[in-house]
């Protein structure tokens, strides 16, 4: 090892060392219960498969009751957690992934708040509702190659909330940390973007978001209508003549209107061919239901027109091999006023798949939703426990050696270890690094 890889070494641990003591200051009830839960997460043998068996790891030194006590009835600053965590973002231009998932809870009949929500199957892949508590996650996306993502927020999502309203306070919040420390609006770099996917108000969003300076990028569905805003013909007789201009349909086999961008990539690794146009100035025409409704709830007030960048991403096939079976269709918006790069575009909506192998390492891993709790104030509490345990993870990515199986393979070159292998070697690691709790 060279002096500079030791270096870098010391800096990684006293950066993880720091952080372990910052989040113990955000805890300020039962914070040495919720500080060792967090470590029996990290150092247990294998996948966390229920609550009250962390409770017999070395690390955890009190009894299962003081575990669901500290649930019950500690507390975390979320506010400074936030902060802490979003501090924790590399100095690079910034890109986060928004989605929700569901706590499954369907035999909990007493417990509040549950509302049906969807969720994939294991019987058919298909998604249906089961009963449960809904969480919407902001996570710091890298740009490389790469399934490490970096949660900054966590909320929870009532039953009849409008995701618009949801999404929208929740950006608000990390624009604010990001502004406190300094990033949200820096020289030369591009504005913080925030990736959704289908299934959100892209047109909700833009407008609810009109006045912070970030960019967005939703996907949005292939059976959309919009319009160009261009003045139409003048109609013969008396009346309003058009204001939305031409229509644009996204599920017209070809679209007559020339796009304004038009960028063709020959040849890329894992999709080959890829095709990306945009039309910008586009709008749809919004409904007065849902988060129009709320905003503009008087029935002779004119709605909107909320402009964006319509991108069309055609690509030669699919990482599997499989040819894809319809086009992608992303919605921009920034209200700074930037030209949209689509280069950058296409390729950072590719990175919002790291989400799920952050979602399927935080169920099936560090067992977010095996834990059968009560209220929803109590899964918000473990879920932010299951959200520092996944940082620390990354934190230690560059500190733990590689534990493999004799039938593993080794990492390819370059590249650096999964969180799972990072989880199996962090024990050894927890031995140098200590805690901040203390005995009972």
């Amino acid at each position: 090892m060279s002096v500079v890889d030791d270096a870098t070494r010391v800096e990684s641990l006293s950066v993880l060392s720091r952080f372990r003591a910052d989040f113990y200051d955000c805890l300020p009830a039962r914070a040495d219960t919720l500080f060792d839960l967090t470590d029996a997460v990290l150092c247990a043998e294998g996948p966390v498969t229920s609550l009250v068996e962390l409770s017999l790891q070395s690390n955890f030194r009190r009894g299962h009751g003081a575990l669901y006590d500290a649930l019950a009835r500690g507390a975390v600053d979320e506010e400074r957690l936030r902060s802490l965590l979003v501090s924790q973002l590399p100095d690079e231009p910034l890109m986060f992934g928004v989605d929700a998932s569901t706590y499954p809870r369907p035999s909990a009949e007493c417990s509040p708040g549950r509302g049906h929500h969807y969720a994939p199957c294991r019987c058919d892949g298909d998604r249906k509702t089961i009963p449960g508590w809904q969480f919407q996650w902001i996570t710091g996306l890298e740009w490389g190659s790469s399934s490490w993502t970096l949660p900054v927020d966590v909320a929870r999502i009532p039953p009849g909330s409008c995701s618009v309203a949801a999404s929208d306070e929740q950006i608000r919040r990390v624009a604010h940390h990001l502004d406190h420390l300094g990033r949200l609006r820096i020289d030369g770099r591009p504005a913080p973007l925030f990736i959704h996917d289908q299934g959100y108000s892209a047109s909700g969003l833009t407008h609810a978001l009109a006045d912070v300076p970030v960019q967005l990028l939703v996907r949005i569905a292939g059976d959309r209508v919009f319009y160009d805003g261009r003045p139409a013909p003048r109609k013969p007789g008396p009346g309003r003549n058009g204001v939305h201009g031409h229509r644009f349909e996204l599920s017209a086999p070809v679209n007559l209107r020339r796009p304004d961008q038009m960028l063709v990539v020959p040849d890329t690794r894992r999709y080959g061919r890829v095709e990306v146009r945009a039309w910008h100035h586009m709008h749809q025409k919004v409904q007065r239901n849902g988060y129009f409704a709320d905003q503009y709830p008087q029935l002779n007030t004119r709605l909107p027109v909320v402009e964006g960048t319509v991108i069309e991403v055609r690509v030669e096939r699919l990482p599997d091999g499989r040819s894809p079976h319809r086009t992608m269709w992303l919605w921009h918006a920034d209200p700074t006023g930037t030209p949209p790069d689509i280069d950058v575009l296409w390729r950072a909506y590719l990175r919002r798949f790291d989400m799920e192998h952050t979602f399927r390492l935080l169920k099936s891993e560090l067992g977010w939703t095996a834990a059968r709790l009560r209220t929803p104030e109590q899964a918000l509490r473990w879920t932010w426990i299951v959200a520092v345990a996944y940082v620390q993870l990354r934190l230690a990515r560059h500190l733990v050696a590689d534990l493999r199986r004799p039938w593993e393979k080794p990492p390819r070159p370059g590249r650096g270890l999964s969180p799972h292998r990072v989880r199996r070697g962090y024990r050894h690691l927890r031995e140098r690094l200590g805690t901040p709790s203390r005995l009972p």
